[in-house]
């Protein structure tokens, strides 16, 4: 039982004295570097960055392990290799860190306001991509239908035509039908709602896509390097449906796996960050009151 006093004490006496030199504005400070950070490593872990990363994990373990060995020329030169180390980062990471201020910049707010109607729109559409991909399937009918989630591509549907319009699988089918006006692009959907089409879209830089993927397929995943976009492809020559999220494609899927992968997405987890949002905000009211 003394032991056990005696521990209590020191935790009572560390937690004080923490109290006294540590100030709200330090826990919010850690806090936020420790978002920061968990960001970029979750951002990294979906890129090919990941690989540069450990290398260069790799070359300060063993500047350390130099350093502690007195490997004096082998030390010296990896600590000038490191004072170089923000513009080596700037370099490698060039894409990457300009995804994530794109990302930044363009983000909205709008799943902390979410519309019980939206959910309905966004289910509308993917009955209606679904559908359609499946009849341009079969038709050897090229298509990309670019899906919108958090972060806007306005500067993506300004390169378009805008349709601002309700969807159907027939509207779809004609926008992408050979030799229309609109065919040639990207169809972008927001909120369940064809915002414009015949949008041009950036290509991949990725050097481990297939090299039997077109123009079409590079744009798809392209898109979604750049975004969180959801994007329909449905290819022209092989009649196959893909779908690209996080730079990631998955090629040669049914109907039935297609309206899975879009209702997971644009759905599952849009209600999913919804009702954190809804939480959040209820313990941040019961911490008020």
């Amino acid at each position: 039982m003394d032991t056990i006093r005696t521990m209590l004490e020191l935790i009572e006496g560390l937690l004080l004295s923490l109290r006294q030199t540590v100030s709200v504005w330090d826990v919010v400070d850690i806090l936020i570097i420790t978002f920061l950070i968990y960001r970029v490593l979750s951002f990294m872990r979906k890129t090919s960055a990941s690989s540069v990363m450990k290398g260069l994990i790799l070359i300060v373990a063993v500047a350390l392990l130099s350093s502690l060995t007195s490997m004096k020329v082998l030390s010296y030169l990896l600590r000038q290799a490191l004072q170089l180390g923000i513009i080596i980062i700037i370099v490698l990471f060039q894409p990457e860190i300009r995804k994530i201020f794109e990302q930044m910049g363009t983000s909205k707010l709008n799943f902390m306001f979410f519309r019980r109607g939206r959910f309905e729109n966004v289910e509308a559409g993917i009955s209606s991509a679904v559908a359609a991909s499946e009849a341009m399937a079969k038709s050897h009918t090229g298509a990309i239908i670019v899906f919108e989630r958090e972060v806007g591509l306005n500067d993506f549907a300004v390169t378009g035509t805008r349709i601002d319009s309700l969807t159907s699988p027939e509207l779809m089918q004609n926008i992408f039908y050979p030799n229309s006006p609109l065919h040639d692009g990207a169809l972008i959907m927001r909120d369940g709602r064809m915002l414009a089409a015949a949008c041009m879209l950036p290509l991949s830089n990725n050097i481990n896509l297939s090299r039997d993927l077109g123009m079409r397929h590079r744009a798809g995943v392209g898109i979604s390097e750049r975004s969180d976009a959801v994007v329909v492809i449905v290819s022209e020559q092989s009649g196959t449906v893909s779908i690209a999220v996080d730079g990631m494609l998955k090629r040669h899927l049914s109907r039935d796996t297609v309206d899975k992968l879009l209702r997971q997405e644009l759905i599952t987890s849009a209600r999913t960050k919804r009702e954190k949002a809804k939480d959040k905000k209820a313990s941040a009211k019961k911490e008020n009151k």
